[in-house]
């Protein structure tokens, strides 16, 4: 396994994600997106996992504008831009992929 945990430091459900990983001696990257964000084709393999409207946190207050950007290309550019968009924690395993805390599928990788 190559897990990579994309999270938010003040983030609940990162912290929840990254002790998970330390109780069963899973090694894990921790990427803090706020700081380092994500690079294009990680947000595009997130995207093929997920689907856009899971990656994209609607109680950040610029949702609604987000909402109104024509196309998936135009709203791609903006999680690039502005990583605090997105919903957290975002655990990677290779091309698989979950948004939010999922110790469900999580088991299955292991």
């Amino acid at each position: 396994m190559n897990i990579q945990i994309f999270g938010k430091s003040k983030c609940f459900d990162t912290k929840k994600a990254e002790r998970y990983f330390k109780e069963r001696r899973i090694k894990y990257q921790y990427v803090d997106v706020l700081k380092y964000g994500m690079s294009r084709g990680e947000l595009n393999s997130v995207r093929s996992a997920v689907g856009l409207d899971a990656m994209v946190d609607p109680t950040d207050q610029d949702y609604p504008l987000f909402q109104y950007l024509a196309g998936t290309e135009a709203k791609m550019e903006k999680l690039f831009e502005v990583p605090y968009l997105l919903k957290t924690p975002i655990v990677r395993n290779g091309r698989q992929a979950t948004v939010g805390y999922c110790p469900e599928i999580w088991k299955t990788w292991e």
